[in-house]
C-alpha cells in the first residue's frame, strides 16, 4: 500500500502544481495559443470549470484555481488517511 500511496500523492501534488501554472501562466506572456499552453488549459480545465459555474463572480480574478488547490489538498489528505489505515 505504501507504494500506491506515494503513487497517488504524486500524481495529485503534479495535478496541483499543473494547476498552480495555469494560474501562472497570463503572468508570463506566453501566448495561449502555445502548444504548453492549450495542454495545460485542455489538462486543467475539467476541474476548473465546474468550480467556476458554483463560484459567485468576483470582479476581473479567477478564484477557482485557489479553490482546486484547496480541493485537490484536502483530496490528497483523504486519500493518504485511507490507504495508510490498511
Amino acid at each position: 500500500m505504501l507504494g500506491l500511496t506515494f503513487l497517488l500523492n504524486s500524481l495529485i501534488t503534479l495535478y496541483t502544481l499543473v494547476v498552480v501554472a495555469r494560474s501562472f501562466l497570463p503572468l508570463t506572456g506566453i501566448s495561449p495559443y502555445h502548444p504548453v499552453s492549450q495542454w495545460i488549459y485542455r489538462l486543467t480545465e475539467p476541474l476548473l470549470a465546474p468550480i467556476r459555474n458554483v463560484l459567485p463572480p468576483a470582479g476581473m480574478r479567477d478564484w477557482s484555481p485557489v479553490v482546486a488547490v484547496i480541493l485537490l489538498t484536502i483530496l490528497q489528505w483523504i486519500v493518504t488517511a485511507l490507504l495508510s489505515s490498511f
